[in-house]
């Protein structure tokens, strides 16, 4: 059974920082590229950022680039997104998946706020 359990998520004030954590079981997560995606009230859900399967190339959106770092630890089957000078805009529903998505692997997702 696959699972994907984001953490780290929280009400951080604008310039703030937070280390998302995602924690994967099920399938065979060193073999995959990964993705950090958000979703904001209203909007459709977006990628964010993107790791490759040993970690050597990442990918961002031009919205967090330069503020955001992904990275991945396939020994603890975990990546993680690291999330630098916040704004309110980056407020959403993160979650972690496969880089190019699979239907049945979306998790909960964890809630950024940033807000003063």
């Amino acid at each position: 059974q696959v699972q994907l359990v984001e953490s780290g998520g929280g009400l951080v004030q604008p310039g703030g920082s937070l280390r998302l954590s995602c924690a994967a079981s099920g399938f065979t997560f060193s073999s995959y590229g990964m993705g950090w995606y958000r979703q904001a009230p209203g909007k459709e859900r977006e990628l964010v950022a993107s790791i490759s399967i040993l970690g050597g190339t990442t990918n961002y959106a031009d919205s967090v680039k330069g503020r955001f770092t992904i990275s991945r630890d396939n020994a603890k089957n975990t990546v993680y997104l690291q999330m630098n000078s916040l704004k309110p805009e980056d407020t959403a529903v993160y979650y972690c998946n496969t880089r190019v998505p699979r239907p049945g692997y979306w998790g909960q997702g964890t809630q950024v706020t940033v807000s003063s």
